[in-house]
């Protein structure tokens, strides 16, 4: 398997493991009522795989951004000005004309 897949795969399951962590946070601590909602209601399982899966998505997002955003080469070190050297701005002069009167 390629790396660029074994990188997005292994981020995306520990995006949601942390999901299912937070979700359990949610409940836990009865977060807008969530705990009773789910527990009392005859479809409440399905409503917590639909929670889990949505949250999941935003967190696999986020920790695969966050993963390549990390991402560093050797020699990136470097004190040196980003992007290129900067370029010196000369003004250009411009002839004002004068209202009439």
């Amino acid at each position: 398997m390629p790396v660029i897949f074994r990188f997005y795969i292994k981020h995306c399951v520990i995006g949601f493991a942390l999901s299912a962590i937070f979700i359990a946070g949610l409940l836990w601590l009865n977060v807008a009522n969530l705990w009773h909602l789910i527990s009392t209601s005859d479809i409440g399982l399905m409503a917590l795989v639909v929670f889990w899966v949505l949250n999941g998505i935003v967190f696999a997002g986020v920790q695969t951004g966050v993963a390549i955003m990390l991402m560093s080469e050797e020699g990136d070190d470097d004190p040196g000005p980003k992007g290129g050297s900067p370029v010196a701005l000369t003004p250009a002069p411009v002839k004002a004309a004068q209202p009439r009167k």
